[in-house]
């Protein structure tokens, strides 16, 4: 293949479909430079990458080698789905506020423009799918182009879209995500967690308006420039290369089930945490 390789993987779960991604990954990704290599850095391994997980809630979703703790993974479920950090991201119109450029949540849930009202994208999307299941404008976008060509720290997921199918009387909602750059080691497990917990959001929400049951289908994620970065290979070498040589799937990964209360309990201190945060 002549340029970036395309590659492709799936798992009956979370945990087996990111654990495939970065396997194939190592093994065919092509090498390359990025703007953030330090004087000696390897180069990163690249690839744009289409993941799909067949079953979002199938366990186990847990991969015990993400580099993360449980309250981490939880945190970063509510920055996503309950907008947490909202209060973080900066003033566009105040050149002295150095706050973030954005988080996902406040994109996806209010989306601002300089002449329009915020829009709430993902009730715009579960109203559309409640209206018409089979749709294909059920969308969300995060990217700004009056902000986002010249700013730092760009939004890497780009947009996610959803769908309802039909099968065997069971009415599935199905999503694919969109990134234009994804740490494949660091930050895409995370990434793929805590859309699918958004993704079961959207269904339920679905179901609460039209009133029928909707049940989870397919999560598809589709990385542009899906990396690990070469100051990370090592690290990435030894310890999740070497887990897969030393331990069985069953001893690298861990239900949801049984940590979620634990996750759950860390939510106090996570909001006082975020609470502090970001204030200017």
């Amino acid at each position: 293949m002549a340029g970036i390789p395309v590659l492709t993987v799936e798992g009956d779960c979370i945990a087996r479909a990111w654990e495939n991604a970065l396997v194939l990954l190592y093994q065919s990704g092509c090498d390359v430079k990025t703007q953030y290599d330090k004087v000696g850095d390897p180069p990163s391994k690249d690839a744009t990458m289409v993941i799909t997980v067949h079953n979002p809630s199938a366990e186990p979703m847990i991969h015990r080698d993400f580099p993360g703790g449980f309250e981490e993974l939880q945190e970063y479920v509510m920055e996503v789905c309950e907008g947490i950090k909202d209060h973080c991201v900066r003033d566009a119109g105040d050149p002295n506020d150095t706050r973030w450029e954005y988080t996902y949540h406040q994109r996806l849930f209010d989306y601002r423009t300089p002449t329009l009202e915020p829009t709430d994208q993902i009730e715009h999307v579960c109203r559309r799918l409640a209206d018409v299941p089979h749709t294909r404008r059920a969308q969300a976008i995060t990217w700004k182009v009056w902000e986002d060509n010249s700013c730092y720290d760009p939004a890497c997921l780009q947009s996610l879209w959803c769908r309802i199918t039909e099968e065997d009387g069971r009415r599935l909602l199905s999503m694919n995500v969109r990134f234009r750059s994804n740490d494949a080691y660091k930050a895409a497990f995370m990434n793929i967690f805590a859309l699918t917990r958004l993704q079961a959001r959207i269904a339920e929400r679905v179901a609460e308006l039209s009133a029928e049951p909707v049940e989870l289908g397919r999560y598809c994620h589709v990385a542009d420039s899906f990396h690990i970065y070469g100051s990370n290979l090592a690290e990435f070498e030894a310890r999740f290369l070497g887990a897969l040589e030393k331990r069985t799937f069953e001893g690298r990964t861990m239900r949801y089930e049984d940590v979620r209360d634990l996750m759950e309990s860390a939510r106090p201190a996570i909001l006082e945490k975020a609470r502090r945060m970001g204030r200017s």
